[in-house]
């Protein structure tokens, strides 16, 4: 579960405040399959990274309960200076499972060879990703956050990766920010929109890409500042 309580962000541009939250109050049920829509410049990134507890509301407090990842498609979790091993090694401490079985499912998963032991900086942008995705897998979470999942490598891993992603996804709640309608409805069944800092939930995802899609035609009356 995710409870909102009260939460506000924004930040400042040119003196005025641009809400990335207005005084939200939801919950999100443990299991849930939602997509997050936004124009760019929305802050569905923020609003991720204050799910994930990466960053801090102004006001107000994000409760979760269940075991939750941090945003699977975004590598700001991996340190550039340690090697892909003592990455591993680093996030199965933080989230409390077996070291080695960690190490031993991202060293067969991500394939990535000598290089598992080479620091992370000297990686390419898909071996990183392929890093981060392994260690996001192997750790099975209540809830998973994603941003923007994109996939990596030649054909046999993609396909390798989609189907130990599908199995994951069967059993835990998603949170999903995606730009890709046919991925929000592959994945989400439900779906909230977010503008000008009001989330607005909707029962089914595609009632949520209806609004969102309204929303970049016609565009919506800029709210007071609060």
């Amino acid at each position: 579960m995710i409870r909102f309580e009260n939460v506000t962000k924004a930040f400042w541009y040119r003196g005025q405040p641009k809400y990335v939250a207005r005084n939200i109050n939801v919950e999100i049920p443990t299991g849930a399959k939602i997509g997050i829509l936004g124009r760019n410049g929305a802050g569905k990134s923020t609003m991720m990274g204050m799910i994930a507890g990466n960053i801090n509301p102004d006001r107000g407090v994000i409760r979760v309960t269940g075991e939750m990842s941090w945003p699977i498609g975004l590598t700001g979790c991996i340190q550039g200076d340690m090697t892909g091993v003592q990455n591993v090694r680093f996030i199965a401490r933080v989230y409390g499972v077996d070291t080695e079985e960690l190490v031993d499912f991202v060293a067969e998963f991500a394939e990535l060879g000598p290089n598992y032991d080479e620091p992370v900086r000297t990686y390419s942008s898909g071996m990183r990703g392929r890093l981060n995705f392994g260690m996001s897998m192997g750790i099975r979470f209540d809830t998973y956050l994603l941003d923007e999942v994109h996939s990596t490598g030649d054909g046999a891993f993609k396909s390798k990766a989609s189907e130990l992603f599908n199995d994951r996804m069967r059993n835990s709640g998603i949170v999903l920010i995606s730009h890709s309608e046919n991925q929000l409805r592959e994945l989400c069944t439900t779906g909230a929109v977010l503008e000008h800092g009001v989330l607005t939930f909707y029962d089914s995802i595609e009632e949520a890409i209806a609004a969102h899609n309204y929303n970049l035609r016609y565009g919506t009356p800029n709210l007071p500042q609060a």
